[in-house]
């Protein structure tokens, strides 16, 4: 059991951006095709944070030509490039999954000033 948590360890990022629940977040994900790689974009509100250590995740919700698509990120993978907070989102959850069921305006989160 120790050695599994040595090598966990190893895989933790250090440096790691703080965000929360609620939060509208651009995800840089590292996608390779081929021989080549690149990094691309995904921007959307966080809905779910779950786990702990190495395997800690979060989920992100974004609408996409209307229809909604979350992907799952997880947080100390090498494949997760950069995560970068566009802005504060003022929520009183922790899970938002009451947000797949609202569309346009009720579907967004308030501003944390």
């Amino acid at each position: 059991m120790d050695a599994l948590q040595i090598i966990a360890q190893d895989s933790i990022k250090e440096t790691l951006p703080e965000f929360n629940i609620g939060d509208t977040v651009r995800v840089g994900v590292r996608i390779r095709e081929g021989k080549n790689e690149r990094i691309q974009m995904f921007e959307g509100t966080v809905i779910a944070i779950k786990g702990s250590g190495v395997s800690k995740t979060f989920t992100v919700r974004r609408l996409s030509y209307g229809v909604g698509v979350e992907r799952v990120f997880p947080l100390h993978s090498s494949n997760v490039d950069s995560v970068k907070v566009i802005r504060k989102g003022k929520v009183r959850r922790a899970k938002l999954y009451y947000l797949r069921d609202r569309v346009g305006k009720a579907a967004k989160v308030k501003e944390d000033i």
